[in-house]
């Protein structure tokens, strides 16, 4: 697998650990799920009170246009803020904008226990848990000096209208290039609203549990300032695509009674996120029941758009 044959060098760890916990001995390099943009792998080590130390290696691969060692320092950045606010989240420990530690661009942190679920065995007090905690994010307070480090949440979620013409890779999906054509009508149209903290790919595969809570929210290197309404239309579509429709409807009136206002720009939001599994010719989702779900979480978003 790409994660175990891209494991850092021994001899960098080695010097990482000199920089972090000096004194600590090396135990082992392990390989952790992690996005295909970047290479994620667990450090064990013994610390000089013989305590075992676990830290998290996140390096960043060449993806796209995306600068790594910015995208390293607004991830370790966001953590910062998200620690200062109370959000659950790993400690950011050190940063390596250029390399020069790490090899590429990439930071650390330390190691949160916990699992992922997608397939709860209480699916409506999940999905209220998962709405309550977005709140709290969206309500975390960025000055002026935060916004800087964030990406611009609106056009990250619609970049697939930067080329002016409907992609190639969506132009082969059946809905591809009607998505394409409704977002790009209804971008002009769209509400005004308070922007937030966003975190773009807000969904369960981004969640740690422990003990029915929210032990931590990972994958904040697309980390962005703009209409909060992108995440609650991301997540409910990952909702919906689980076969959890009416669960995805607990997750929208959780979020918006939390909120004390009804998401704004959710219509749009919702067609922008099904451009998101559209991305390659083959696309995220072939197989039943999925394929059926994502067609009619789209026909859904283009009735709540009037289309």
């Amino acid at each position: 697998m790409e994660q175990e044959t891209n494991l850092p060098k021994e001899e960098t760890i080695q010097t990482l650990l000199q920089e972090i916990a000096p004194g600590s001995t090396l135990l082992a390099i392990g390989s952790l799920p992690g996005s295909y943009s970047n290479f994620t792998h667990l450090i064990e080590a013994r610390s000089v009170d013989s305590s075992i130390l676990r830290l998290v290696v996140r390096r960043y691969k060449v993806f796209g246009n995306y600068d790594r060692g910015e995208k390293a320092r607004r991830e370790f950045k966001t953590f910062e803020l998200l620690q200062r606010n109370g959000i659950p989240s790993p400690q950011p420990l050190y940063l390596d904008e250029t390399g020069a530690v790490l090899e590429i661009p990439g930071i650390v942190t330390n190691y949160l226990t916990g699992s992922q679920i997608e397939s709860p065995v209480d699916p409506v007090s999940w999905a209220q848990t998962l709405a309550r905690m977005l709140v709290r994010i969206h309500s975390v307070p960025c000055d002026v000096a935060t916004r800087g480090f964030l990406l611009e949440a609106d056009a990250e979620a619609t970049w697939f209208l930067r080329s002016g013409a409907v992609p190639d890779y969506m132009a082969a999906h059946p809905d591809g290039a009607a998505v394409w054509q409704m977002v790009y009508d209804l971008w002009p149209q769209r509400q005004q609203v308070e922007p937030g903290l966003v975190h773009i790919d807000y969904w369960p595969g981004n969640i740690l549990w422990a003990q029915d809570q929210i032990s931590a929210v990972l994958d904040w290197e697309e980390a962005a300032f703009g209409d909060p309404g992108i995440d609650v239309a991301y997540c409910r579509m990952e909702i919906f695509l689980c076969g959890l429709g009416h669960v995805a409807d607990v997750f929208l009136s959780t979020y918006e009674m939390a909120r004390g206002q009804p998401v704004a720009n959710l219509a749009f939001w919702e067609l922008a996120a099904a451009a998101r599994p559209m991305f390659s010719s083959e696309g995220w989702i072939t197989e039943s029941p999925a394929r059926e779900l994502f067609r009619e979480f789209i026909a859904n978003a283009r009735i709540r758009a009037g289309y």
